[in-house]
């Protein structure tokens, strides 16, 4: 199995890098890091609207929804580009995955083109104050109305849901049901009266996170649902079928650029740092039993490339993916946790020093990841879960 890339495909990695070059400016990244508005802002919106017009923004999606009908991998080249620069060009996570596998006609025409030129954006809305590992326990109802659904309850973690147009809202529909059947999905507009968004400010916040921290997001949210009335075309898919919806999303979601470099771009980075850099004219470097570990996590690395690329290639001939994504959320997030407590440990007390501290290496980007190195156990499914979905789906093994 070959996973290198065609001449073509390298072209168009350079033809990104050079947009990026070309595009990305101190001002922009000045945004990123400091507004409220987060992906609303005026320059970052007019940045993703470049981006859009290039055709690079759902590659792989269908023509007939603003996509190019084009290969998962070029989506993937160009998503690695821009996720190494820290910008974020749209997606849309999970939900768009399971709108094109769950909407109705009328929904892939109204959100997949938005999703594209960057008119719409979706908060994720699956956590619960009692329901973040063990989702399948989540409490927030929506309840059936006439024509209308009326819904009730508080997410947590709704990391966008200050400036999305839309929320992803994962709620129960069924409380008599069993837990993982009385689950439905809807595509709610932020403006809807009855919803509130709180700021939770995150430990990357004081001091702020450098530039390129993995997990390194000052705020995030808590939402209320407060009779918030919508209709039945926000339902997505069928009604108490949402956990499966769900999961089909974020099995999908989980498969990308995004999500192997939030896993191995550490690596990179203490590398590229210990080959130009000493302490007190000593570079670490010379010292065996670093060279050992960075040799130890870039293999592992590698490894995390490969996994991904394996289902990446699963997806473009069209196979079933069935554990694959779970895998990855498993052998990646651990990876990552390795190599940000043993980067600690290669730089000692200096490794420790937060951003803004007069001796922190790198603006202190190595202590930031470290403080957020273990959420990446957590997000978008907990590594026990995920074990549990490999033991299952992939090996066959039956429940205890």
């Amino acid at each position: 199995m070959d996973f290198g890339f065609s001449p073509e495909q390298e072209a168009l990695r350079q033809e990104v890098k050079q947009f990026i070059e070309e595009n990305v400016t101190p001002e922009l990244y000045a945004e990123i890091g400091g507004d409220d508005e987060g992906g609303a802002s005026p320059i970052i919106k007019e940045l993703r609207r470049k981006v859009a017009d290039r055709g690079w923004v759902g590659i792989s999606w269908p023509k007939e929804y603003g996509g190019q009908a084009g290969s998962r991998i070029d989506q993937y080249i160009v998503e690695e580009e821009f996720a190494r620069a820290g910008i974020g060009v749209g997606g849309a996570g999970s939900g768009a995955p399971a709108i094109l596998a769950a909407g109705t006609e009328e929904q892939k025409q109204y959100f997949l083109p938005g999703l594209i030129n960057g008119e719409i954006t979706l908060a994720l809305g699956f956590t619960e104050p009692q329901a973040g590992a063990d989702l399948a326990g989540l409490q927030c109802q929506a309840v059936k109305d006439g024509d209308d659904w009326v819904i009730n309850g508080q997410k947590m973690y709704t990391s966008s849901a200050h400036y999305s147009t839309h929320i992803y809202l994962m709620a129960r529909t069924d409380p008599d049901a069993p837990r993982h059947r009385g689950i439905s999905i809807f595509l709610v507009p932020m403006d809807t009266p009855g919803i509130t968004v709180r700021p939770l400010w995150t430990i990357q916040n004081n001091p702020q996170a450098p530039r390129g921290t993995t997990y390194g997001t000052a705020r995030t949210n808590e939402t209320f649902f407060e009779d918030v009335r919508i209709p039945e075309s926000c339902l997505l898919g069928e009604v108490n079928r949402g956990w499966y919806v769900g999961a089909m999303g974020l099995n999908l979601d989980r498969v990308g650029a995004s999500r192997y470099l939030i896993s191995v771009q550490r690596d990179e980075d203490i590398i590229n740092w210990v080959k130009e850099n000493d302490f007190d004219g000593r570079s670490p470097a010379e010292d065996p039993a670093v060279r050992d570990k960075l040799a130890e996590l870039w293999i592992e690395a590698q490894v995390c490339r490969l996994m991904t690329m394996r289902s990446m290639s699963i997806v473009e001939a069209g196979g079933e993916f069935t554990y694959e994504g779970s895998a990855e959320k498993v052998f990646a997030p651990e990876h990552g946790v390795k190599t940000s407590e043993s980067i600690t440990q290669m730089l000692g007390p200096y490794g420790s020093l937060l951003n803004g501290s007069p001796s922190a290496i790198s603006d202190g980007i190595y202590a930031h990841n470290l403080m957020g190195a273990f959420q990446s156990g957590i997000n978008h499914g907990s590594v026990q879960v995920m074990r549990d979905q490999v033991a299952r789906r992939g090996l066959g093994m039956q429940r205890a």
